[in-house]
Formats: structure tokens, C-alpha cells, sequence
């Protein structure tokens, strides 16, 4: 674009010297300076428009990020409830070992009242013994001397 503007200077120079009329030259060197001027704006425009580009790229990236992050927050929340869960499920294991335990004694108590049922049977049994040894010996006594 230089070499053209170079050369219609060049020619417009020519022209003057000549004396020829060079109106269209001029206009062609004035045009030229007008499209100079026109391409600085197009590089700024292209430097803006890539620009954007990369403002447009990292805000698709924000947007997947803040997106990550809010999956990320409702994995901790679901972590949270988990580790929650895990308690609840290892005091519910302590809770059965107890209620195991509880069947264990409560069996063990029933067998002992039935014990003790019995013991006092046999107390029972042993006052009545003591109580009839002596009328036993006595027909055991009898029975002999016949």
C-alpha cells in the first residue's frame, strides 16, 4: 500500500513538473491515505475482536468452573450426609450387639426364676423331708420288728 502511495507521489511530482493536469492522481493519493487510515482501524478492530474472543473463551471457562463448583459443593453435601449415615450405621451395630446382650440376660433371667421356682420346691421338698424322716424311721423300725 506504501510503494503505491510512493509511486502516485512520484507521479503526482511528475505531473506538476509537466504541467499536466493531475486532479485524478491527487484524488487517487488522498483515497490511498483514506485506506491507510481505514486498514489502522480494521488492526485495531481485529485486535479488539481477538480480544473478545479470548474475554468470550474465558468466560465459557468461568461458567465450567462455577459449574464444577457446584457439583463440588453438592459432593460435600452428599459426603457430609454419608459420613452421617456411617455414624448412625455404626452406633445401629453397637445398638444390636446391646439388644443381642439383652436377649442373652433376659433368656438368662428367665431361667433363673425357674430356678429359684425349683430351689423353693426343693426347700419346700427337704422341710417336708425333715419334717417325715422321723415318721419314716419309725416305720422303718416297725417294719423291721415284724
Amino acid at each position: 500500500m506504501r510503494r503505491v502511495v510512493r509511486l502516485l507521489q512520484c507521479v503526482a511530482v511528475y505531473c506538476v513538473c509537466c504541467a499536466t493536469p493531475c486532479n485524478t492522481l491527487q484524488h487517487s493519493a488522498i483515497r490511498c491515505n483514506t485506506l491507510q487510515h481505514a486498514a489502522a482501524h480494521c488492526n485495531t478492530l481485529q485486535h479488539t475482536a481477538t480480544l473478545c474472543n479470548t474475554l468470550q473463551q474465558s468466560a465459557t471457562y468461568c461458567n465450567t468452573l462455577q459449574h464444577t463448583a457446584t457439583h463440588c459443593n453438592t459432593l460435600q453435601y452428599t459426603a457430609t450426609l454419608g459420613n452421617t449415615l456411617q455414624h448412625t450405621a455404626a452406633r445401629c451395630s453397637t445398638l444390636q450387639h446391646t439388644a443381642t446382650h439383652c436377649n442373652t440376660l433376659q433368656h438368662t433371667a428367665i431361667q433363673c426364676n425357674t430356678l429359684q421356682h425349683i430351689a423353693t420346691h426343693c426347700n419346700t421338698l427337704q422341710s417336708t423331708l425333715q419334717h417325715t424322716t422321723p415318721h419314716c424311721n419309725t416305720l422303718q423300725n416297725t417294719a423291721t420288728h415284724c
